[in-house]
């Protein structure tokens, strides 16, 4: 067994001044938009290293049983406690859960912060340094630092820029910004009131029972930074790959590539015009996606794929992919979560 430690936080942090949200309306207007095609493909295709892995849930149980095993040194006063933590695709990490003081630059620091010193970290963690919690939980370092609001912004696969992480920092005067809704049963994630989507400024027949959080607790449709590609129920997905395949005539298919059923050959083009795609909320705001957060290279000779999966699952997830170049904003406060294109 290779020994792999990590500290789950490394990332570029800020702390600023408290904020109130802004409540910014973004009307869909634009039926499409442009991709440049040569400028995509410089990017890195990380994002096709992760696949649905074979270990089905008993075995990825019985292994995560076994790696604990391991680690129980001879010397019981060695430790205090181990943790293992699995992830839905497969991926799973075990180590030492320790308490540190974390440090936030010149910001101050802030003692007993719980985490996890990892020494078997398996699956699709790309060669990251670490996982940082920011969810719900209490376990997460929002929660553990008593955060009312923080933000991210997820800078594009091939930059040589950091991601920035900022906590109670006031969002882009021109956010899209929108409930975050609670599930009683589940406090880890954050999720939206999704009423539909739209390809070329025409809303998508998708019935809004597919996006809703059940009273059980299942269903509904979180944001996730830690999911690469957007997650939609079939039924969804299939309406909306479908709309867009509608609007994408004039551009040469190719086969399916990886999770992806829909592509593209885009070798011999520098840009093309390829219909926009957006969000639709609960309280009608509406949030239009960047072409190169949608149809993505998986390739250096210039296939694109249209970078959304069906899931069987009754929750869906808005992905990374669909995050890069967007500052998100949550303001945990008050419930609510801001987007803005364009502000890493």
């Amino acid at each position: 067994m290779a020994f792999n430690p990590f500290i789950f936080v490394v990332l570029t942090v800020s702390l600023l001044p408290s904020f109130t949200l802004s409540r910014t309306l973004l009307s869909e207007t634009t039926t499409h938009t442009n991709l440049d095609v040569s400028a995509s493909l410089q990017q890195t295709q990380a994002v096709l290293n992760f696949g649905p892995q074979t270990l089905n849930s008993l075995d990825q149980q019985q292994q995560l049983e076994e790696e604990v095993q391991t680690l129980t040194y001879p010397n019981a006063s060695y430790f205090s406690c181990l943790y293992q933590v699995s992830y839905g695709d497969g991926s799973f990490t075990v180590g030492d859960f320790v308490t540190e003081t974390l440090s936030f630059g010149n910001s101050g620091s802030i003692n007993t912060i719980a985490l996890g010193c990892g020494h078997d970290n398996e699956g699709l963690f790309v060669g990251a340094a670490g996982l940082l919690g920011l969810g719900g939980g209490p376990l997460s370092l929002t929660s553990q630092t008593k955060a009312s609001s923080f933000s991210y912004c997820l800078v594009d696969r091939d930059s040589g820029r950091s991601s920035t992480l900022e906590f109670n920092s006031a969002p882009p005067a021109d956010s899209v910004t929108t409930n975050l809704l609670k599930n009683s049963k589940l406090d880890t994630f954050y999720y939206v009131g999704l009423t539909g989507m739209s390809v070329g400024g025409q809303a998508v027949s998708i019935p809004t029972s597919l996006f809703q959080l059940d009273a059980s607790g299942n269903g509904g449709i979180i944001v996730d930074s830690g999911t690469a590609i957007t997650r939609l129920q079939t039924q969804a997905y299939n309406s909306l790959r479908d709309a867009f395949v509608k609007l994408t005539q004039h551009l040469p298919s190719t086969s399916g590539v990886a999770l992806f059923d829909t592509c593209y050959d885009l070798s011999s083009q520098r840009s093309v015009k390829v219909p926009t795609v957006s969000f639709q909320f609960s309280d009608g705001k509406s949030l239009q996606l960047p072409a190169k957060n949608y149809l993505i290279p998986v390739d250096s000779s210039g296939t694109f794929c249209f970078a959304f999966a069906p899931t069987t699952s009754s929750l869906s997830i808005v992905g990374n992919v669909q995050q890069q170049g967007t500052r998100v904003s949550f303001d945990l406060a008050n419930s609510k979560v801001a987007f803005s294109s364009n502000k890493c």
